[in-house]
C-alpha cells in the first residue's frame, strides 16, 4: 500500500507542476499578444504619422515651386522690359547723335563752298 500511496502522490504532485507550468504558459503567452499589439499599433501610428508628413511636404514643395516659377517669370518679363526701354533709349539718342552730327558736316560744307577768290572789299 505504502507504494501505490507513494505513486499516486508522485502523480498528484506531477500534475500539480504541469497544471502550474501551463498556467504560466497561458501568462506569457497573453503578455506576449499584448506585447504585439502594442508594437503593432506604434507601427501604423508611426506609418499613419509619415504619411501626413510626406503630404505636408509635397503640398509645401509645390506651392513652393509654382512660387519659384511666378517669381522668375515676373524677373523676366521685367528685366525684357528694361532691356526694350534700353534699347529704345539707345536708338532715339544715336538718331539724335547722328542727326547731330549731319546737320553739322552739312553746315561745314554750306560754309567752306565761298570763293576762295578775295572780295573786292576784302582789299
Amino acid at each position: 500500500m505504502k507504494i501505490i500511496s507513494l505513486i499516486i502522490t508522485l502523480v498528484a504532485t506531477t500534475a500539480l507542476i504541469a497544471l502550474g507550468q501551463e498556467g504560466t504558459v497561458e501568462e506569457v503567452k497573453h503578455g506576449a499578444k499584448k506585447a504585439g499589439e502594442t508594437v503593432k499599433n506604434g507601427l501604423e501610428t508611426a506609418g499613419k504619422k509619415t504619411k501626413e508628413a510626406a503630404e505636408t511636404v509635397g503640398e509645401k514643395t509645390k506651392e513652393t515651386a509654382k512660387t519659384v516659377g511666378r517669381k522668375t517669370k515676373e524677373t523676366a518679363q521685367a528685366v525684357g522690359q528694361k532691356a526694350k526701354e534700353s534699347a529704345k533709349t539707345v536708338h532715339r539718342k544715336s538718331k539724335t547723335a547722328l542727326n547731330k552730327a549731319k546737320a553739322e558736316t552739312s553746315g561745314q560744307k554750306s560754309t567752306n563752298q565761298a570763293p576762295n577768290t578775295p572780295s573786292p572789299t576784302d582789299r
